[in-house]
């Protein structure tokens, strides 16, 4: 039996119109033998889960700095709820749920180290270029993990990658299955961010605007659910993603306050300016003394690459190698 296709006559049989079969994928840059036993989607999934970058996932800031405590989220844990929030948006809608848990499980591959207070600072020293996580987690698909193939990158079929990029900024992914997880990215970071205000004590469930908690909820899993549930409702038996007017009105102010109150508050990211002033050393540092970078993005750099293979090297640190990175290079053996 080929158990393959007896995933893809089901897809064909049970999920939506709408959804995104895996036997109509516009494939891979280099054509492979397929699997006799997962669909195509389940393979990019397994090749994202398996891959270095995800696993430094678990090293890398989400909001808070150095958080003392073992319960704060990092950017593994909130990439495990987008996929979660995902997987039960798709299943409710019989969109195609590998699809979207590959999609969500690469999502933030290129996030850089110390959360987006490192990627600003690497956006702003990285000139012209700039930088945004979602463009280098593309990157590191396409380029920078390795396989065991002939050829670089994972070789991802074109909709997860479609996914990947547009899951922030102004575009439209192409695919239901993306729009899924860029509402999920937004669900999942609004809610866990106010449970982690709440640990760190910079935010107090009072300061939230009644007006929102009595629409979305006053509890974290009540919040999540009704966000849910309305984008379900919402987007049955259409063509795109969305939240009911109303609700996507509460969930932007709260959306708002966070920013106000939590992703700009000084208590918050007090630690952002040390943060921000390691990137932006190492990277001065590298542009000097290129050889010292790691030999696969040295090799970038001595084929013409330069100032790119400094980004993509910085980018794929954790938040503890780049601290153990520079104090290295900076700090005087006989200091530490």
């Amino acid at each position: 039996m080929n158990f393959r296709h007896e995933q893809e006559k089901f897809e064909k049989e049970y999920l939506s119109e709408f959804a995104t079969l895996s036997v109509s994928t516009k494939g891979r840059v280099y054509p492979e033998d397929k699997c006799e036993i997962r669909t195509e989607f389940q393979r990019d999934r397994d090749r994202i889960l398996h891959s270095k970058s995800f696993r430094r996932l678990k090293h890398k800031t989400q909001v808070f700095l150095s958080p003392e405590g073992d319960h704060y989220r990092t950017r593994l844990t909130h990439t495990l709820e987008v996929a979660q929030i995902s997987r039960t948006i798709a299943r409710a809608l019989r969109l195609n749920e590998d699809l979207t848990e590959a999609i969500a499980l690469g999502h933030d591959l290129g996030h850089t180290p110390f959360g987006h207070s490192g990627e600003y600072e690497l956006n702003d020293v990285h000139k012209p270029n700039g930088f945004t996580h979602n463009e280098q987690s593309l990157r590191i698909v396409e380029y920078i993990e390795k396989t065991n193939k002939s050829f670089k990158g994972l070789n991802l079929t074109y909709e997860v990658k479609d996914g990947i990029l547009n899951h922030n900024g102004p575009n439209k992914p192409l695919t239901l299955e993306g729009q899924i997880v860029k509402i999920s990215d937004r669900i999942a970071y609004i809610n866990h961010d106010i449970d982690d205000a709440l640990r760190a004590e910079v935010l107090k469930l009072e300061e939230i605007p009644e007006e929102i908690l009595m629409v979305l909820g006053y509890s974290h899993s009540k919040r999540i659910n009704k966000m849910i549930t309305d984008i379900v409702h919402y987007s049955h038996n259409s063509n795109e993603i969305n939240m009911s007017p109303n609700i996507l009105n509460y969930t932007n102010m709260l959306r708002k306050f966070m920013f106000d109150h939590v992703y700009l508050n000084m208590n918050a990211k007090s630690e952002e300016g040390r943060a921000k002033h390691i990137i932006r050393a190492l990277y001065l540092y590298f542009q000097e003394h290129p050889s010292e970078m790691s030999n696969e993005r040295y090799e970038d750099y001595i084929e013409g690459m330069k100032d790119d293979a400094i980004r993509d090297y910085i980018a794929g640190m954790t938040d503890r190698y780049a601290v153990n990175k520079y104090m290295d290079i900076f700090v005087p053996k006989f200091w530490k």
